[in-house]
């Protein structure tokens, strides 16, 4: 019996989250908890990988967090970026978010409606002869580096901040008695299997977003019940809903 569930992300914002229609739906205690946490690079980390964020006339932005590192970076390391720099951000949320460091203007801001890099290439197509700068975690593979390949586009990948263990206290540790755990990247699955013993690990049931965390997972081990995303479930809200409703 599914009781209460760990999601491994920050609260959401809005209180009109579809987590909390499922909360009420299926009488069932979700708490949000981050098993790991974002760190900027330092000036003198970022200096050693040799990029010259100047030298680029567009940035590409696949979340937040790489638009809050690459303006702390700017201002850390005392560059003025030049106002006629174009943005390139994976969903329009992303976009806006770019108002929170510089005058947001339409024209130079450009953005896809799926949140994948994939449906955002043909805009950045449209605009080809941009040198393109894409912050990255120091988690990640060669997807956008060989998709940008495959269209001939001049771009560099940088590292700009790193996905590091939230760790749990031991309190949280000995006060666990959720029924489900459901993790959103490799580095939570890590998080996870440090941090509890494999008693623990055995009486939760897992669910997983992404292809890379699945796998993570069943590395670890661990005991595998819901996978996202799928045709029928594309978000992990409407996957856990599936889910509860099999039960």
């Amino acid at each position: 019996m599914i009781k209460k569930i760990l999601i491994s992300q920050p609260k959401p914002a809005s209180e009109k989250s579809p987590y909390y229609d499922i909360a009420k739906e299926f009488g069932v205690e979700l708490v949000f908890r981050p098993f790991i946490k974002v760190e900027g690079l330092s000036a003198k980390d970022f200096r050693q990988q040799k990029i010259s964020i100047l030298n680029h006339t567009a940035i590409v932005f696949t979340s937040r967090h790489a638009i809050d590192n690459f303006f702390k970076l700017a201002k850390e390391m005392r560059i003025t970026i030049p106002e006629d720099m174009k943005y390139f951000c994976v969903t329009e949320t992303i976009a806006l978010y770019i108002q929170k460091y510089v005058q947001y203007r339409k024209r130079k801001v450009f953005y896809g409606s799926t949140g994948k890099i994939q449906d955002l290439i043909p805009t950045m197509v449209k605009h080809k002869t941009e040198k393109y700068l894409i912050p990255m975690s120091d988690v990640h593979d060669d997807t956008v580096k060989n998709l940008l390949d495959a269209k001939k586009l001049h771009h560099t990948e940088c590292v700009m901040y790193r996905t590091v263990s939230n760790d749990f206290t031991d309190e949280e540790v000995k006060a666990f008695d959720y029924n489900m755990a459901i993790f959103f990247s490799p580095a939570g699955i890590s998080a996870f299997t440090k941090n509890f013993s494999d008693d623990i690990k055995e009486k939760v049931a897992v669910g997983t977003f992404g292809p890379s965390t699945a796998k993570a997972a069943r590395d670890a081990g661990l005991r595998l019940d819901l996978e996202a995303p799928t045709v029928e479930c594309p978000s992990m809200t409407s996957a856990l809903k599936a889910y509860l409703k099999g039960l």
